[in-house]
């Protein structure tokens, strides 16, 4: 089976490659083991800068909820402690991506849905390509609370609210940048080229430094809870899943597929 995360090492930059591109690259546990795996690996090698990206179409779809994944398929067997647990693993595994002593630049094309954003919120540059189509939640209300107090870091609470509120709302690249999302928006066909001259840029500096540099700023954001509205995400969205009303979404992707299951929810259909 093809490893869901490709590693290269090009000098002083490691591109972390999500690599599930007949599904959009959508997120899976194994996919974010092998994620950190990486990073606990790149720790002890001569690479500077990491950037993370996606293969083929798009950066990530977001979680995988296919009713085949474990996010859908497998909720109804869950109590609400495991599917907690299970959501603070997924942070866990982000918060490594923070943690990380050598900076992490989101390289973002295509779509990047829901749990891929949440993703980006924990690297410490984003650059997307200005055509890229942006969410913070998917296109079906199947959780609350996980994601969309991260984005309030980024553009700020209400905007954030407006991202969570309506179930599928969209922004592009250019839009990200506007609203703090993202640093820099550049044409799809020069988003690599743009970030691998970044990544360059920033490994002139001495790795000490840059790992302080990186520490003294997410210090801030820590001071300001960060990690711990991470942290309450998982609580949040265990509970919202307890619901009946999410409970009938769930069930309505398990017996249709997602395709249509967002197909009926858009046009209000019971």
């Amino acid at each position: 089976m093809e490893s869901e995360l490709l590693v290269d090492e090009d000098g002083p930059i490691a591109w972390l490659t999500l690599n599930r591109p007949d599904r959009l690259n959508a997120i899976t546990t194994t996919m974010l083991d092998q994620l950190a795996d990486a990073l606990t690996e790149l720790e002890h090698s001569d690479t500077k800068v990491v950037v993370i990206r996606g293969a083929g179409r798009a950066f990530s779809a977001g979680f995988d909820i296919n009713p085949d994944a474990d996010e859908v398929g497998e909720a109804h067997r869950r109590g609400p402690v495991a599917d907690r647990n299970r959501q603070a693993a997924y942070i866990e595994r982000f918060t490594r991506i923070w943690r990380h002593p050598q900076p992490v630049i989101a390289a973002i094309h295509g779509f990047c849905m829901a749990g891929a954003s949440q993703l980006a919120c924990f690297c410490d540059i984003t650059v997307v390509a200005e055509d890229a189509v942006i969410a913070a939640s998917p296109a079906l209300p199947l959780g609350g609370g996980f994601i969309s107090p991260l984005w309030s870091f980024r553009v700020g609470p209400q905007r954030a609210k407006e991202m969570s509120f309506v179930p599928g709302r969209r922004i592009d690249g250019r839009t990200a940048v506007e609203w703090g999302f993202a640093n820099t928006a550049v044409p799809a066909a020069e988003l690599d080229s743009y970030v691998r001259d970044l990544a360059l840029s920033i490994a002139t500096v001495p790795a000490p430094v840059l790992q302080m540099k990186k520490l003294a700023v997410n210090r801030v954001q820590e001071l300001q809870g960060f990690l711990t509205i991470a942290g309450f995400g998982a609580d949040t969205d265990a509970l919202i899943h307890t619901t009946s009303a999410v409970g009938a979404i769930q069930e309505l992707v398990r017996e249709v597929g997602i395709k249509e299951a967002i197909r009926r929810f858009s046009s209000g259909q019971p």
